[in-house]
């Protein structure tokens, strides 16, 4: 052991020798000396290098940003706040309708109104130093440059809210280094310029949040709060805040509802995230463990609302119809700002698409508030009935051509329907329906389709017209009768619907049974004046030129056609005492902060003086009264003052009734898609169409009896007389009008009562004959003559030309024209004697044969030789008589006799009766009509 001990202290004194040794300390202190430079190397070049990196690493960040300009207050201010938020739509007295369709529904609300347990989610699980930094957190952009220079799994992001604000309002989502460097100096710069609490608003306001129950996407923490759990995102629970505030990370990865607003089958990536926010702001100090422990345990998916139908889903065509009409005034109104009127934009095609392109921008971007006309509880009704209603007709054939293969196929086509209910004195269109079902035809029939309006066009452009020019008043005696009224056309046109005549008919009546003859033959007349000029202030927009001389326009048939819209406006300005007011529908638009940008403003214009427009009003009850619309009256609820007019177009096309009083002006429109006629059998289509027009304003009564049901009448203006008239002529009754029972009277314009005495009638004498009026001759027998009036020639050629020779189509099949004839009603003396009678006996009565010859006149009775009846042709061939021998003989037109009958006796004998002449003298005939014995034409 002492050995052992002993050489080892041997060795340790080796060593220390060795150490103290002068070559040894010397080449120690060598080597520290090296070591320690090298060291220092180092460090000198560590610090140069980083110095350098630095450097270069500036140089490179300032190549980054040299293109980003430097971005005023004001410039940022409109880039942060230029929220996409769409716009509200509105029923009548505000009515909370839906938003418009668009990509993103947002809803912009103030800081103040978000609840703080939201504003906190979002701060712990987003950037949990945000009330500290300066915009950027330095550890956090380097800590994500690194993940991204050394391509590691783990991506744990650097951006703060400040960042995420001006990645979503300013720049793109490009990856790239030049836009993370011009991400962080614009985030440095918006935190000089803005509060957090400014930054932090305007960051819950363009996040986006997945989808609503609806299936739209939506953005913004209320938009998400209402979308997903029916409530103001001031109402929010804790739980409800977590989950929203977890929703910006993966928005359609974590949101509940499916694009078409059905709840996912899978919810846990998104109850998961809840709790991820949940346990942040635990750990940030903002709730409780027991909060903690309470919101986590939560069933959050009992506070999903349910799917709310998309307000493009259950009003498809007034949505779009509102969008449209939206897009339209507010082009005009930012025209306007700039200095354009609207004729600007009508003449400039290009300035037109430039405006209508902001307007369509602004209307999805800017979150209007659009407030409509349109009165919910009355629309809503309208459908019902529309969806319900049974007598349309039948769906119809039609080929087309499939829009994917190109092949032709054959589908069936609906009857399809338009109406508009129109407030005459504001224009407002308080209700439409668009069609029968909007998944097979999109069209809106009320609004949008183009049809020929067929004889409503008569008290639009006729009537109204020709009584506004003096040329017609209601009691204007017109003739239906087959006139060739088209140029160069000699066969006649038009034809009236019934394929019938009715002679010489008021132009009241023309109108109540739609009568198509007198309506051209009017129009013919004032055509030169170009009465379509009036269908411009009505609000007709498709008129073409041809449409300005057209005869054919008078009854409806058009080079394109009108909307219902705008047929149904046009007869509202009878009832608004002739001044036309556009129909609407937008009645305000009000921006974002409660402005109004637009505001309609009812601009009467001047059509027809208030007599015209009443004067026509009162021709129109006549064709609910006992005209074509007859039926409609005890279809209805209530028995307002209407006055309309029914419509049909060529080939049975189209079918029409439009009807207005003071208050409303309702229109309905029926027919196929492809033209196809709607004749059918059963009921028919004029009554189909009616019948509905009946029940639809039944339900808007149902609803505001106050609108649709005045209770009083329209009111005649002054300056309108009733005056007496001669109902062939339209004059001053004559003295031969008044023996022929034709005086009428009727309502006038005051000035244009008739100031001539009539000269259409002129006295004479006439014969029946086979069920036939003729005029006497100069030689008939005056007691087989009655006294009668003839048409003046003169007359006849004013009222139908000179090319028109069948005269008795003029004379109406009624009573009162019973002793009317015309010049032409004449018969000819066939030169001989007519035939004989056999004559009978039944106990006292006397009956015999009647003549073969087709021209006599009557037959008078003899007892022995005196003349003791006279019984008139066409009446009954019988005579009561006495005791006597008696025998008749036949008299014809020429006063020609036959022979004597045999001879039959009553009672006792008589003395041998004396034989009259066969001829008798001939008597003048006191007529002033000039007579052609020698000629006699059938009579209808």
């Amino acid at each position: 052991m002492n050995e052992k001990l002993q050489a080892w202290m041997e060795k340790a004194k080796s060593i220390l020798d060795l150490m103290t040794h002068k070559k040894t300390v010397k080449g120690a202190r060598i080597t520290y000396q090296v070591i320690w430079n090298l060291i220092l190397l180092v460090l000198t070049v560590v610090i140069l290098g980083g110095s350098f990196a630095t450097g270069v690493g500036a140089g490179y960040f300032a190549s980054l940003v040299k293109d980003e300009p430097v971005r005023s207050y004001d410039s940022m201010k409109k880039d942060i706040y230029n929220y996409t938020e769409t716009s509200d739509l509105y029923f009548a007295n505000n009515v909370y309708l839906g938003r418009l369709r668009s990509d993103l529904v947002r809803e912009e609300v103030k800081l103040d109104q978000v609840s703080t347990d939201l504003t906190n989610a979002v701060i712990a699980t987003e950037d949990q130093y945000f009330y500290q930094h300066k915009g950027v957190v330095p550890k956090a952009v380097f800590r994500a440059l690194f993940q991204e220079v050394t391509n590691s799994a783990v991506q744990s992001g650097g951006s703060t809210l400040t960042q995420q604000l001006i990645k979503n309002q300013i720049l793109t989502n490009e990856v790239s280094f030049q836009r993370k460097a011009n991400e962080i100096l614009l985030a440095l710069r918006l935190e000089k310029f803005f509060n957090k609490k400014e930054i932090l608003e305007a960051y819950l306001n363009v996040s986006t949040f997945g989808r609503n129950s609806s299936g739209q996407n939506i953005a913004g923490v209320q938009a998400a709060a209402k979308g997903i759990f029916g409530k103001s995102a001031s109402d929010l629970t804790l739980p409800e805040a977590a989950f929203i505030a977890g929703l910006p990370q993966s928005p359609f990865g974590y949101t509940p509802f499916t694009r078409e607003g059905t709840v996912k089958n899978n919810l846990e990536p998104g109850l998961t995230r809840m709790k991820t926010v949940l346990k942040r702001m635990l750990d940030g100090g903002y709730i409780t463990q027991q909060q903690y422990a309470e919101a986590s345990a939560y069933d959050i998916t009992k506070d999903f609302i349910k799917p709310v139908p998309n307000p493009l889903e259950k009003y498809p065509w007034l949505t779009f119809e509102i969008e449209k009409r939206s897009i339209e005034t507010l082009t005009a109104v930012l025209a306007k700002k700039d200095g354009y009127t609207e004729k600007d934009l009508e003449n400039d095609d290009t300035l037109f698409y430039k405006y209508k392109t902001i307007a369509n921008h602004d209307l999805h971007q800017n979150g209007y508030k659009i407030y409509t006309t349109i009165d919910k509880n009355i629309y809503d009704a309208m459908q019902t009935v529309k969806d319900n209603y049974k007598y349309y007709g039948p769906d119809k054939a039609e080929v087309k051509k499939d829009p994917e293969t190109g092949e032709e196929v054959t589908v069936l086509e609906p009857v399809e329907v338009g109406a508009e209910l129109i407030e005459n004195k504001t224009g407002k269109i308080i209700s439409f329906v668009a069609g029968r079902n909007y998944d097979k035809q999109q069209l809106n029939h009320a609004t949008s389709a183009v049809r020929q309006n067929g004889s409503t066009m008569k008290p639009l452009l006729v009537y109204g017209p020709a009584i506004e020019l003096g040329k017609a008043s209601p009691g204007t005696p017109l003739p239906d009768v087959a006139l060739s009224l088209a140029y160069g056309r000699s066969t006649p046109w038009p034809r009236n619907y019934d394929l019938r005549y009715s002679g010489i008919v008021p132009a009241r009546y023309a109108l109540a049974k739609s009568y198509n003859v007198p309506a051209v033959k009017l129009y013919k007349e004032i055509v030169n004046q170009q009465p379509a000029k009036y269908l411009e202030k009505m609000g007709f927009t498709s008129l073409k030129k041809p449409d300005y001389t057209n005869l054919a326009t008078s009854i409806g048939s058009m080079e394109t056609g009108v909307t219902i819209e705008e047929n149904t406006n046009a007869f509202s300005t009878f009832a608004n005492d002739g001044k036309f007011i556009d129909a609407y529908m937008i009645d305000k638009i009000v921006d974002k902060d409660g402005k109004i940008v637009y505001q309609h403003e009812v601009k009467p214009v001047d059509v027809f003086k208030p007599q015209t427009a009443y004067l026509t009003l009162d021709m129109m009850r006549d064709v609910i009264k006992m005209g074509t619309a007859a039926g409609v009256k005890s279809k209805l609820k209530f028995s307002a003052d209407w006055a309309g007019k029914t419509g049909t177009g060529n080939e049975y096309i189209d079918s029409w009734f439009v009807a207005t009083n003071p208050n409303v002006t309702f229109g309905i429109w029926t027919g196929y898609d492809t033209p196809k006629s709607l004749k059918t059998s059963g009921m028919s289509y004029s009554q189909r169409t009616n019948n509905l027009w009946a029940e639809l304003i039944n339900a808007a009564y149902d609803i505001r009896p106050d609108l649709v049901d005045p209770k009083e009448s329209f009111q005649m203006p002054n300056g309108i007389v009733k005056r007496s008239y001669c109902a062939v002529s339209g004059m001053l009754p004559s003295a031969a009008c008044s023996k022929a029972g034709l005086i009428e009277s009727d309502y006038f314009n005051v000035n244009n009562v008739p100031t001539k005495v009539d000269d259409s009638l002129v006295e004479g004498k006439f014969v029946t004959v086979g069920g036939k009026k003729y005029l006497a001759l100069d030689s008939t027998p005056k007691e087989f003559a009655q006294f009668g009036l003839v048409l003046n020639p003169d007359f006849i050629t004013r009222m139908v030309g000179r090319n028109f020779n069948n005269y008795s189509q003029l004379i109406p099949n009624r009573g009162r024209w019973g002793k009317v004839l015309v010049p032409t009603a004449k018969m000819m003396d066939n030169g001989k004697n007519p035939d004989g009678v056999t004559l009978s006996l039944s106990g006292n009565t006397l009956s015999w044969s009647k003549s073969g010859d087709n021209d006599v006149v009557g037959y008078r009775v003899y007892q022995g030789g005196s003349n003791v009846a006279n019984i008139k042709s066409g009446s009954k061939l019988s005579y009561k008589a006495g005791s006597g021998t008696y025998h008749v003989i036949a008299v014809d037109i020429a006063g020609k006799v036959s022979a004597p009958s045999n001879s039959v006796e009553i009672g006792a004998a008589a003395p041998a009766p004396a034989i009259p002449p066969t001829t008798p003298p001939a008597k003048k005939d006191k007529t002033n009509v000039p007579q052609n014995q020698k000629s006699k034409t059938t009579a209808p």
